[in-house]
């Protein structure tokens, strides 16, 4: 299972490294052409190991377009420094989180190939989000609807706003939210999904929180100090260790008990030995903090 866990973390790296970007980099305009006088449809920022990438377009209710899909993939893995990475926010500006697809993309004059990119776009996106090595926060205030709640529901950890609601609406225009039902399936009880599912009706942050597809649910005025509280926590802890716990909690998830107990096993005895291991067992027990290597 190490095996596995350490392909993941290798891929991911890859990935990470094959996008490139200017070391000194802080600020990434990926779907914007030379010239083009239109705002980036996503920003990407980073400072001391965290990296904020927002949602740009309030004008199409920050739609998951290709475009805007591409960009977002494109920050997720590049951006900034990769070496001092241990955390991602992902935000959005104005009063909606993200209404999902662009449906212009998805009308009759659009050909089934072209529909087809799109929700294979969004999966590839999906599915970064959870393989990356390092934590992924949403941090929601206003409304996520459709594969914008699908990015929610795929993230690590949300942080929600008292006044965020969440949805999955298809239903209503004749297009199921079958793509979105996988990752809200997996974060919330399944009669829970079935009724958001099958009626299009929103749910508020305190039924998200109650169902556990939000994490904590605070003030709007509290949200961004909340938010850089949690990731500022998670950057205090061994990069390695986090991108191992990771990958090994995905894999582990969805196998029987039997299967993901022994899996886990392996993988700590493997995380043991791993230089930030040692160092945290041999700091404890030397009563002092310890300092991580992130190898």
């Amino acid at each position: 299972m190490w095996r596995f866990c350490a392909s993941v973390l290798r891929s991911s790296v890859r990935d990470l490294r094959d996008v490139r970007v200017l070391p000194s980099l802080c600020r990434h305009v990926s779907s914007t052409s030379p010239g083009s006088v239109e705002p980036a449809l996503t920003v990407s920022t980073q400072h001391d190991g965290i990296r904020t990438i927002t949602l740009n377009n309030p004008r199409k209710r920050n739609a998951l377009s290709l475009a805007m899909l591409e960009s977002l993939r494109r920050d997720l893995l590049g951006g900034g420094s990769q070496s001092d990475l241990r955390v991602i926010i992902i935000d959005a500006e104005g009063p909606v989180f993200s209404a999902g697809h662009d449906l212009n993309e998805l009308s009759p004059k659009h050909s089934r190939d072209m529909h087809t990119d799109v929700f294979d776009a969004c999966t590839r996106v999906m599915k970064l989000v959870q393989d990356l090595p390092v934590p992924v926060i949403a941090k929601v205030r206003g409304l996520a609807t459709a594969a914008g709640c699908q990015l929610v529901a795929s993230c690590d950890i949300v942080v929600a706003s008292d006044t965020a609601q969440f949805a999955t609406p298809g239903v209503k225009v004749g297009l199921f939210c079958s793509t979105p039902a996988v990752a809200l399936g997996r974060a919330v009880p399944r009669k829970v999904a079935m009724e958001m599912l099958f009626t299009g009706q929103p749910i508020s942050a305190q039924d998200a929180l109650l169902h556990g597809l939000v994490s904590k649910v605070v003030p709007e005025t509290q949200l961004d100090e909340e938010t850089r509280t949690l990731a500022e926590k998670i950057c205090t802890t061994s990069r390695t260790v986090t991108a191992i716990g990771k990958a090994c909690f995905y894999s582990q998830i969805t196998k029987s008990r039997d299967e993901a107990y022994r899996e886990a096993g392996e993988v700590m005895v493997e995380n043991l030995q791993t230089p930030d291991g040692q160092e945290g067992i041999t700091a404890f027990l030397e009563k002092r903090k310890p300092t991580w290597t992130h190898e």
